[in-house]
């Protein structure tokens, strides 16, 4: 069936004023005037602002559940792990699957189509997180690739998170490559993929760095950790390795093109130049950045040596938000206020939130609105109060403070009609939500 999204009010696209032909879950024509040959069935997009959907390059669906807790707020980011992680030592199978499916949920009512998620809390029992995330996905039809995080470096040997949530590196890399025999799809329009993602320096050793990039050659995947968030992570590689977060990187096999980065608040010049010439991309999470007081990615000089910028929600009990609209008008403020009011429109932080969390995920068949490519859309409409009086739509979603869409498509299909999602109670899962939710008081 060949489907007309017919003549939008905007669209984020280069000749596409007639809207687009969407047929096999694809984009199959740009539309000038009209489109080329007969369509099956059109979709009047004149109250719409059309988007590529939004690609998620950084979250941590559990923490859904402990968003705005008393033992965490007003704290920086080691103090505020310090005081989570003994109340993530209780997640269950159940939690992560609700909290999963809310995250997933919240994601796609802002326009979102694809998320990468982090997960890298093992308590006893829950060995299966990536089977529970994969089985989210599917029901709620959003895109993902979900990383399996890794921590096998606890408070006994000299790391930040207690004993309880870690794993050893042998169970670590055996499921690691249990999880990408079954779930890993590196086909265009895959609806899941794996990533292999060690946590952070602080909470791995080298040695399990470097047998995970190892792991993802053999395999085809995506590496990602966080890197370089704070000046405490700086501070506790010198002590602990003598070397830099990036040369630690380097030594480890990471500085490819197949490594994406969380936050990269603190590197100097010659390191910006070194991730730009590798091709390593850089997941810019704005809100948590500043929740957590951490500092400002410096997207344009990363931008302009070569590196992927893409934009992450990051968790939701640091950002305490899993809206990527707000990630996109959060990356516009915090960027005016490094850069000026010109340096950053609200096209760069469109595109970063697009084609460059795209980039940042190894995937060249989304994030953007072109032939070829999946047929991943978000729709917004711009009838409420806030938008009244807006003149550039595309600016207005921005700077007006769009957080909801109209509509959602992924690979062709319609996932939310009129606001809501397609096959969600969402009564009932904010309900189970809110009493999992409870375990973590």
């Amino acid at each position: 069936m060949r489907l007309w999204i017919k003549t939008p009010l905007a669209i984020f696209a280069e000749g596409a004023a007639g809207g687009v032909v969407v047929e096999d879950g694809r984009i199959v024509e740009l539309v000038g005037a009209a489109p080329s040959a007969p369509v099956d069935e059109i979709f009047d997009a004149s109250r719409h602002v059309v988007l590529p959907g939004l690609v998620n390059a950084h979250h941590h669906f559990y923490q859904t559940l402990t968003r705005a807790h008393p033992a965490a707020i007003n704290k920086e980011l080691f103090p505020w792990l310090q005081a989570l992680y003994p109340l993530w030592a209780r997640l269950k199978p159940a939690h992560l699957k609700v909290a999963a499916k809310l995250a997933l949920t919240e994601l796609l009512l802002s326009g979102c189509t694809t998320a990468a998620d982090h997960h890298y809390v093992y308590p006893k029992g829950l060995e299966e997180a990536v089977d529970i995330e994969a089985e989210a996905a599917r029901e709620t039809g959003v895109r993902m690739t979900i990383t399996r995080g890794s921590m096998n470096l606890s408070q006994k040997d000299g790391g930040l998170p207690p004993d309880s949530v870690v794993q050893t590196s042998d169970e670590i890399l055996a499921d690691s490559e249990r999880v990408l025999k079954l779930f890993h799809d590196p086909k265009p329009g895959a609806q899941i993929r794996i990533a292999l993602a060690p946590c952070s320096p602080f909470s791995i050793d080298k040695s399990l760095m470097v047998e995970t990039a190892k792991l993802a050659e053999t395999y085809d995947c995506q590496l990602h950790t966080h890197l370089c968030e704070t000046q405490d992570e700086e501070r506790f590689c010198l002590e602990m390795y003598g070397q830099r977060p990036v040369d630690l990187l380097e030594e480890t096999g990471w500085l490819t093109r197949r490594t994406w980065l969380a936050h990269g608040v603190h590197f100097n010049d010659e390191e910006i130049g070194r991730l730009g010439r590798a091709g390593v991309g850089v997941g810019h999470c704005a809100a948590s950045n500043m929740v957590l007081a951490s500092g400002i990615c410096r997207t344009c000089e990363l931008e302009r040596a070569g590196a992927a910028v893409g934009l992450g929600v990051d968790g939701s009990a640091s950002n305490d938000s899993s809206n990527m609209m707000e990630a996109v008008r959060h990356a516009l403020m915090i960027g005016r206020l490094r850069y000026g009011a010109s340096a950053i429109t609200h096209l760069d932080v469109l595109r970063w939130g697009t084609e460059g969390s795209a980039r940042c995920l190894g995937r060249d068949d989304i994030g953007k609105i072109e032939v070829g490519r999946q047929a991943d859309l978000a729709l917004f409409t711009l009838d409420e109060p806030r938008f009244s009086g807006g003149h550039d739509p595309l600016a207005t979603l921005v700077l007006c403070g769009a957080h909801r869409a109209d509509r959602v498509m992924i690979g062709g299909a319609w996932k939310m009609i009129d606001g809501q999602p397609v096959g969600v109670d969402l009564q009932k899962l904010i309900a189970d939500h809110t009493q999992a939710a409870r375990h973590f008081a």
